[in-house]
């Protein structure tokens, strides 16, 4: 508690002096995101791979840089190829032929 005139001096593991997160951790996110998006391609590609792509970008920390670990940007790739596909399969389907594409 870093009210009235009580720093957070004597309290080391405070909100105000850790940054203290809740939720998972990035590479958590990464991994989550890569299994996301590889169920998709065998099952809900439509619902899969948005969220392969969001778990991808949070991973990343919401920005493009060039220390980028692998699983995260494997996710957000292969989501939104998942997606792009899925709306495909759908658009295909939705047409006279009923042919993929």
């Amino acid at each position: 508690m870093a009210g009235f005139g009580q720093g957070t001096r004597g309290y080391p593991r405070s909100r105000g002096r850790t940054w203290q997160r809740t939720g998972p951790d990035r590479a958590t996110l990464g991994i989550i995101g890569t299994i996301c998006a590889v169920a998709g391609f065998f099952a809900l590609g439509i619902i899969l791979g948005p969220v392969a792509m969001f778990c991808g970008w949070q991973a990343m920390g919401r920005k493009w840089s060039n220390d980028r670990s692998v699983p995260p940007l494997v996710a957000l790739i292969l989501g939104a190829i998942d997606t792009l596909l899925a709306i495909i399969a759908l658009a295909g389907a939705a047409t006279w032929g009923h042919g993929l594409l």
